[in-house]
């Protein structure tokens, strides 16, 4: 009876987990890096590590508790070899209300496309304490890169 009673009550905590849980997507249209420093690693030629800056707008705006987002700054570093790279970072973004949200990002592609990770790290005004994660793929696009982002979040209650 007891084990009966522990599985109900985890089951509970699941579904309501989940059920709080909001779908969220967007595209991300970002610009060459306004700032950008590569150096060899020295270890074989084509061995790179560095960071970057870049500006973002949001074409498709990701929607998150009936706010839009407008536009973002992603600020990474870089580690390329081979023709492959992997990178880390963090997306602030601001949204049409003048909150912004917070999301680290982490990722590994080649020059033609790169997937990852992210989450939400928090976030200001109505957007404090917000929670949630995704997945990304990026690939560029004329004159910097396009990002399609989708996941899920959670407002602070």
């Amino acid at each position: 009876m007891r084990k009966i009673f522990m599985v109900t009550a985890a089951l509970c905590v699941l579904v309501a987990t989940a059920s709080a849980q909001s779908k969220v997507s967007g595209t991300a249209q970002c610009s060459k890096p306004d700032t950008q420093q590569m150096v060899a690693v020295g270890d074989r030629p084509d061995h790179n590590m560095g960071v970057a800056q870049q500006k973002c707008t949001w074409t498709k705006p990701m929607e998150i508790g009936g706010v839009k987002s407008k536009d973002g700054v992603s600020s990474a570093t870089l580690d390329s070899s081979g023709g492959t790279e992997h990178s880390r970072g963090m997306h602030v973004a601001t949204m049409q209300s003048g909150d912004k949200f917070f999301a680290w990002y982490a990722g590994f592609g080649t020059s033609k496309e790169v997937k990852g990770n992210w989450g939400f790290s928090g976030g200001s005004g109505k957007l404090k304490g917000l929670k949630g994660k995704g997945t990304y793929t990026c690939t560029p696009s004329g004159e910097g890169i396009t990002c399609e982002v989708e996941g899920e979040y959670q407002l602070a209650k």
